[in-house]
């Protein structure tokens, strides 16, 4: 064996312990790549039934907050309504009550004075 021959053997060694050191990484990134594909095909299958019910709950949300608005102008309408009975109450019963007490207070007045 020549020093050449050598040189080749060392050389070509090297060059195998290279490539097998270089393979080990491509292997896994591979391993890698492979559960990335998987995973991203579970997220898609299961993502669907996700955003449909996603949506059904949204539909339903938008259900209740239009319910919840009809109940909020209903109660306005009824706090307007009331509103206006007692304005009505205190025009029609207010105004006479404060006569009769301004009589009444005239008249304590003019009998408070004779004592």
């Amino acid at each position: 064996m020549t020093s050449g021959e050598i040189v080749g053997i060392v050389l070509a060694a090297s060059v195998a312990l290279f490539v097998i050191l270089l393979g080990v990484p491509l292997v896994k990134l591979g391993k890698l790549l492979d559960e990335s594909a998987a995973t991203v095909r579970t997220f898609n299958n299961e993502f669907a039934p996700i955003l449909s019910e996603a949506k059904i709950t949204l539909a339903e949300a938008n259900k209740q907050l239009k319910r919840v608005d009809k109940i909020t102008e209903d109660v306005e309408q009824v706090t307007t309504n009331i509103s206006s009975m007692v304005a009505v109450f205190t025009a029609s019963v207010g105004a006479p009550l404060t006569k009769v007490a301004g009589i009444l207070q005239g008249a304590l007045k003019v009998f408070g004075k004779r004592r």
